[in-house]
């Protein structure tokens, strides 16, 4: 079973960083895209930053500039480093992976979330 584990949230001031880890675990045998989504109430959730198996990044809009999506391969880990940090920036922070999978003797394509950590921006 592949799981994603996040860690890194909590209280911040406005201006102030967070860095944001997701560790995955389970019968992995390739990693494709895997990407930071966030969530704020009332919202919908949203794309925050997105790096693919090659090391392509995108950004929303918003936080260009002031996040950087990284990872490492050795340890099956994505982080997100969230510098000068807004009141809007605040929500719960998901991490996603789409992932190759071995099943027995057949490798299935799977899409994955974590449990979410709670960013919370303010003064």
């Amino acid at each position: 079973q592949v799981q994603l584990v996040e860690s890194g949230g909590g209280l911040v001031q406005p201006g102030g960083s967070l860095r944001l880890s997701c560790a995955a675990s389970g019968p992995i045998v390739r990693f494709n895209d895997m990407g930071w989504y966030r969530q704020a109430p009332g919202k919908q959730r949203e794309l925050v930053a997105g790096i693919t198996s090659r090391g392509s990044t995108n950004y929303a809009d918003s936080v260009k500039g002031r996040f950087t999506i990284s990872r490492d391969n050795a340890k099956n880990t994505i982080f997100l480093q969230m510098n000068t940090l807004k009141p809007e920036d605040t929500a719960v922070y998901y991490c996603n992976a789409d992932v190759d999978v071995r099943i027995g003797l057949t490798t299935l394509s799977g899409d994955y979330w974590g449990q979410g950590t709670q960013v919370t921006v303010s003064s």
